[in-house]
Parts: structure tokens; sequence; C-alpha cells
């Protein structure tokens, strides 16, 4: 969800989430061996973007698979299908708190991705700015405080798919 070296939650895309355990869901998306991230902004200090898999929020009366492809629907306007379980992601920090699993998606289709919306900001206070397709070299070339941890040691498009437990 959020990198450790952000300290400052005073900004008011943040307090949605504070305050409470907030359960996410993510995908992994992969195509001709690069990997689906959005950017997302007010997250770590001076603009610099944090790229995460795209996901979010599980609603009461959903499955985390239904979960899953509303968010990947909201934020890449894509169809998926969800395959399976990769990783589980404890995050805490002040007074953000969240679990997170990862999936592997399958498109239904080679649509190309269209930045969506988050449907719980409005529409000048998005926290996505932007979609990109990243291979493994591109995401080690990152600095580690712009990538979700989950993605910090992937060397090869294989490296996806092993499963990750980060507890705190």
């Amino acid at each position: 969800m959020l990198p450790a070296s952000h300290s400052d939650f005073s900004d008011a895309l943040l307090q949605a989430y504070a305050g409470r355990v907030r359960v996410r869901v993510g995908g992994l998306l992969l195509r001709n061996g690069a990997m689906l991230l959005a950017a997302h902004r007010g997250l770590l200090p001076e603009q610099m973007p944090f790229w995460s898999p795209p996901g979010g929020g599980w609603q009461f009366g959903e499955s985390v698979k239904e979960a899953l492809v509303r968010e990947f629907r909201e934020e890449t306007g894509l169809a998926v299908r969800v395959g399976r379980f990769l990783h589980l992601h404890e995050f805490s920090q002040g007074p953000l708190q969240a679990l997170e699993l990862f999936f592997e998606v399958l498109a239904e289709d080679d649509t190309a991705p269209q930045l969506g919306h988050d449907p719980e900001h409005g529409p000048d206070a998005q926290l996505l700015t932007e979609l990109q397709w990243f291979t493994p070299r591109q995401l080690q070339q990152l600095p580690p405080a712009q990538l979700h941890p989950v993605l910090r040691l992937v060397l090869s498009p294989d490296d996806i798919f092993v499963p990750q437990l980060h507890f705190l």
C-alpha cells in the first residue's frame, strides 16, 4: 500500500485511510514480459510517484476475487479473470495499516489499459496518476522507495509468481 519512508500523513488524500485496518487486493498482470503498474501521488515526498499493482479496498459483501475484478476495471478499464493467489503483505506506518492480498490476473483480451479513477476520491483528488508497463529490468532501475515492496526483488517475470509473505 504505502512505503515506510513517508511519515507525513496530514494530506487529506490519506486521511480517508487512517485509523482503521484496510484489506486491499492487488492484481499482477503480465503482458509480453512486462507488468502493469499504477502510479500513486501523495504517498512520497516531493511528488515522487509510488508504483504498485492495480487494486484497492475489499468491500463488504463481495468476495476478494470480485473486489479485484472491480478494482481492475475501475483503475485500468480492463476486464480480468483472477488466477492464483501469490503474495500477502502487511503494512503499518503511523495511522495507516493494511493487509494486502496479491493475485495473478489474466486479461480477457488485448485491450490497452486506460487510466481510470478511484471512486473514494473526487475528480481533483485522485491518487492514481498514470499506468505503465514495466519489465523486471525497468523495475530494478527505480529507487526502492518508489516501488511496492513485493516487487523490489523481481529480477525476471517468473519471480512474480514466487509466493511471498511479508509480515512486520
